[in-house]
C-alpha cells in the first residue's frame, strides 16, 4: 500500500511540475514572423522596424564620435608636444642656414687657401666634413620632425571635420526616431486594440533581432564571399568577355550569374538575381523568410578601381528598412567587383544594366 502511495506522489509531483512550465510565460522566440495583415499593420511594423534600426545606428555613431573625441584629444597632445619637441631644432636649423646665406662658413674657403702641406689639408677636410655632417644631421632631424608635425596637424584637421559631420548625423537620426516614434504611438492610440498592437510590436522586434537581422546578414555574407570567386568564374567561362582594341566589355546574364551562386552557396538555390533597365533586383523566399535587396552599381576608384554594389532599398518580409541598416550592411560586407583581380592593367570605366544583361567596360589602365 505504501509503494502505490508513493507512485501515486510521485507522478501528481510530475504532473504539477508540468502543469508549471506549461503555464509559464513564452520567453523563446516565435519561430514564424509577425507578417503584416494589412497596409495599417504593414506600416506600423515598418515605422517600428525602422525606430529599432535607427536607434542601433545611433548607438553606431555615439561609438564613433567617443572614440574621435578621444582621438582629438591624443592628437591635440601629440602636437602639443611634437610642436615644443621642434622648437630648439628649429631655432639651430635657422642658425645654419643663416650662417650659410651670410657667409659665415667663409672661413673654411680661407683655410684651405693657406694649407702647405697634405696633414694641414687633412685635417681641414676632417673639420670640414664634421662641420658639415652636423649641419646636415640637425638639418635633417629638423625636416623630420616638421614633415611630423604637419602630418599630425592634417590628421587633427581631418579628425575635426569627420567629428562635426558625426554629431550632424547624430542630431538627424535622433529627430527622425523622434518622428517614428511620435507616428507610432498616435496609431497605437487610434487602435482599437493597443494592447494586442504593442504585443505584436514586440514579438516582431524580437524575432527581426533574433532570426531576421541574423538571416539578412547571413545572405549578405554568402554573397560578399560568392564575389570574390566571381573574377575567376568570367575568366574561365566562354564568352562573357569579349576584347576590340583596348577595350575590354565583360557581359554576364542573369542565369550566368544565378548558375555561379548557386554553385558557391545553397543559400541562391531560394534566392536569385534580376537584371532591370540601371538596377538590379536579388530576392528569395526561404520558409517564412522574405528578402529583397534592390540596387545599382556604380565606378568607385578609391581605395582602388571597381564596381560598387549600393543597396536602394532593403525588404524584409515586405517591411522596407531604413536607409541606415543598407549603409551598415555595405560597410560590413563588400559585394563589390574589382576587375583588376581578373587582369591587373585593366580599370573599369562603365557599368551598364539592362534587360537580363550587365555589362561592364575596362579600359587598359597605365
Amino acid at each position: 500500500m505504501n509503494k502505490k502511495k508513493d507512485r501515486f506522489v510521485i507522478l501528481l509531483f510530475i504532473i504539477i511540475l508540468l502543469i508549471y512550465f506549461i503555464s509559464l510565460p513564452n520567453s523563446t522566440i516565435h519561430a514564424d514572423p509577425v507578417l503584416p495583415v494589412n497596409e495599417e499593420t504593414r506600416q506600423l511594423l515598418e515605422k517600428t522596424l525602422s525606430v529599432v534600426e535607427i536607434d542601433h545606428e545611433i548607438e553606431r555613431i555615439d561609438k564613433t564620435q567617443q572614440a574621435l573625441e578621444q582621438e582629438q584629444l591624443k592628437l591635440q597632445l601629440e602636437l602639443l608636444q611634437k610642436s615644443s619637441q621642434i622648437k630648439d631644432k628649429q631655432e639651430r636649423a635657422g642658425e645654419i642656414i643663416r650662417s650659410y646665406y651670410m657667409g659665415e662658413r667663409d672661413f673654411l674657403y680661407s683655410a684651405f687657401l693657406s694649407i702647405n702641406n697634405i696633414s694641414q689639408l687633412l685635417m681641414i677636410y676632417s673639420y670640414y666634413d664634421l662641420l658639415i655632417s652636423r649641419d646636415q644631421e640637425i638639418l635633417n632631424t629638423y625636416q623630420v620632425q616638421f614633415n611630423d608635425l604637419q602630418t599630425t596637424q592634417q590628421k587633427l584637421i581631418r579628425n575635426t571635420t569627420e567629428l562635426r559631420d558625426i554629431k550632424s548625423q547624430l542630431i538627424q537620426q535622433r529627430e527622425r526616431i523622434v518622428v517614428f516614434q511620435e507616428s507610432i504611438d498616435g496609431s497605437l492610440k487610434e487602435s482599437n486594440n493597443p494592447e494586442a498592437m504593442q504585443q505584436m510590436m514586440d514579438e516582431f522586434i524580437l524575432y527581426w533581432e533574433n532570426v531576421g537581422l541574423y538571416e539578412v546578414k547571413r545572405h549578405f555574407k554568402a554573397l560578399a564571399s560568392a564575389m570574390q570567386d566571381l573574377p575567376e568564374f568570367i575568366q574561365n567561362t566562354k564568352g562573357i568577355i569579349s576584347i576590340k582594341g583596348s577595350t575590354y566589355t565583360i557581359d554576364i546574364t542573369e542565369e550566368q550569374l544565378n548558375t555561379f551562386l548557386r554553385t558557391k552557396n545553397e543559400l541562391f538555390n531560394h534566392f536569385s538575381f534580376r537584371f532591370k533597365n540601371n538596377s538590379i533586383i536579388a530576392s528569395g523566399k526561404n520558409g517564412n523568410l522574405l528578402l529583397s535587396i534592390e540596387g545599382k552599381y556604380s565606378i568607385i576608384n578609391e581605395p582602388q578601381n571597381g564596381i560598387m554594389f549600393q543597396v536602394d532599398k532593403l525588404l524584409f518580409n515586405n517591411l522596407q528598412l531604413p536607409d541606415t541598416t543598407s549603409r551598415a550592411l555595405e560597410e560590413e560586407f563588400d559585394l563589390g567587383f574589382y576587375p583588376q583581380k581578373l587582369i591587373s592593367f585593366l580599370k573599369a570605366t562603365d557599368v551598364l544594366v539592362s534587360e537580363n544583361h550587365l555589362l561592364v567596360t575596362l579600359k587598359i589602365s597605365m
